[in-house]
């Protein structure tokens, strides 16, 4: 599930206060980001509100949302390696380490979940993004860099009234325009 357009995408990140200010005020990451190791992303909002307590959890007490050109998440999609060896479709273990220290994209499937974080039979993806793909995402192929906290602070407190007050934004299931981004993900095109 995602929100995009024919020619984008947006991601989700949690991150203390320092990191968002920097991003969104120069529309790249920089400052105390640290280009030198891992970063995740979730196209997920209800996966990212789960994962970061509704901007609640300390570290995660702002929400950015990340426009990506869609061209540069399918090129992300399709250099993924499973997290798994078991959810990774490759033959032997010695060939998903040789893939893991490689790529630098990692994929994992989690449960999706509901608002109130229950977990969902559908699964939600997260992408690990490191070295030359890290500092693309952050530097080069992003569009656009919105702290959108003050929008989740306002539907965290919707949840206490039984949803009727709830918004998220529209999302879709995603489908990558890359046959080779699909298979990478295991998505049926």
């Amino acid at each position: 599930m995602a929100q995009f357009d024919a020619e984008s995408i947006v991601v989700y990140q949690a991150y203390r206060p320092a990191i968002a200010s920097f991003a969104v005020q120069h529309q790249r990451f920089g400052g105390e980001f640290s280009f030198s190791r891992m970063s995740w992303i979730k196209p997920n909002f209800l996966w990212m509100m789960f994962r970061s307590g509704w901007a609640s959890k300390e570290g995660q007490e702002h929400i950015l949302a990340v426009r990506l050109k869609r061209s540069f998440f399918d090129e992300i999609l399709a250099a993924s390696v499973a997290s798994s060896f078991a959810s990774s479709r490759l033959a032997t273990h010695e060939a998903w380490q040789n893939a893991i220290a490689q790529s630098d994209v990692r994929l994992q499937w989690d449960p999706d979940h509901d608002p109130n974080g229950d977990c969902l039979e559908r699964r939600a993806v997260q992408l690990g993004l490191r070295g030359e793909t890290l500092c693309r995402y952050g530097e080069s192929e992003l569009i656009s860099i919105e702290d959108i906290t003050p929008f989740v602070i306002e539907q965290r407190e919707n949840l206490k009234e039984d949803f009727k007050a709830l918004q998220t934004p529209s999302e879709e299931n995603y489908r990558p325009h890359s046959t080779t981004a699909a298979l990478a993900v295991g998505i049926d095109l």
